[in-house]
């Protein structure tokens, strides 16, 4: 198995010895979130309220595709140390969500080379068929992130579990900054997508969203950009030339293949 490794920040080995699943069941490892888009404010930034995130898609033990064994709850494994939060998805279920359009699983997808921590050879057909999950449906994915995220923006829907750093700049600014750079980044990758069928993960508008999140946007200019984006989300999909949806056939073949052929070589190995 053909790993890939590069370092931005890394994972620490204690985190690596605590949960071994990470790399012994991932096929792909990246960064999410703030380091993937460019982002990133460290800790010592009096506006940072940024984890370290990372996700990974993993193939698990053979018995939890023909025994009763389940890869942790529904597929997912959710790993919280300090700073680090990192989320795994068992293959089918990263799949599901990437036949769905959904924003955070597309992104893996996408990434910068020196954003992926992990690349194994079954993980790299995966990237060479990204293009089987394009299509127009993503519309209804980012627009609807985008709802919830405008709505937790004045609502504070998640004030409760926020850190305090981040309760304190909601209540001086009157609404939630970090909710308002992901509403406005979520429409316009989402814009892009319809446009030319790429995710553009890393983003170019990087130091316009950092000023959204430090409050140098008022809520209207929030409010009143991603009015003006929804706009621009409903005529990209109307004009669209990406299909309509991906082809459930072609998808559900290469998770056959991916699985087979990972087995193929654990067999080989041993």
């Amino acid at each position: 198995m053909e790993n890939k490794v590069n370092s931005f920040m890394g994972i620490p080995n204690n985190i690596l010895t605590k949960y071994p699943e990470i790399d012994s069941h991932s096929i792909l490892l990246g960064y999410r979130g703030s380091i993937a888009h460019g982002t990133h404010l460290p800790k010592k930034d009096p506006f940072s309220v940024d984890d370290i995130d990372i996700i990974g898609i993993c193939i698990p033990p053979i018995d939890c595709y023909f025994g009763l064994k389940e890869f942790y709850s529904k597929g997912t494994r959710e790993i919280m140390e300090g700073e680090y939060d990192i989320v795994l998805f068992e293959l089918r279920k990263a799949i599901r969500l990437l036949e769905k359009g959904n924003p955070n699983e597309l992104s893996i997808l996408w990434l910068q080379p020196n954003h992926y921590l992990k690349i194994t050879e079954v993980g790299k057909l995966l990237l060479e068929n990204k293009n089987l999950f394009v299509g127009k449906h993503v519309y209804h994915s980012f627009v609807g992130y985008a709802h919830g995220q405008l709505h937790r923006m004045t609502h504070s829907a998640c004030k409760g579990h926020m850190g305090e750093k981040r309760k304190k700049l909601v209540e001086k600014f009157g609404f939630d900054v970090k909710n308002s750079a992901h509403c406005i980044r979520l429409l316009r990758m989402g814009i892009e997508f319809l446009t030319d069928g790429e995710l553009h993960v890393l983003r170019q508008d990087a130091q316009q969203l950092l000023e959204i999140r430090k409050g140098e946007w008022t809520l209207e200019q929030v409010q009143k950009e991603a009015d003006r984006l929804f706009k621009l989300s409903d005529e990209a999909f109307i004009h669209s030339k990406l299909p309509d949806k991906p082809d459930h056939k072609k998808i559900n073949d290469l998770c056959v293949e991916m699985i087979t052929e990972y087995f193929r070589k654990e067999c080989k190995n041993e």
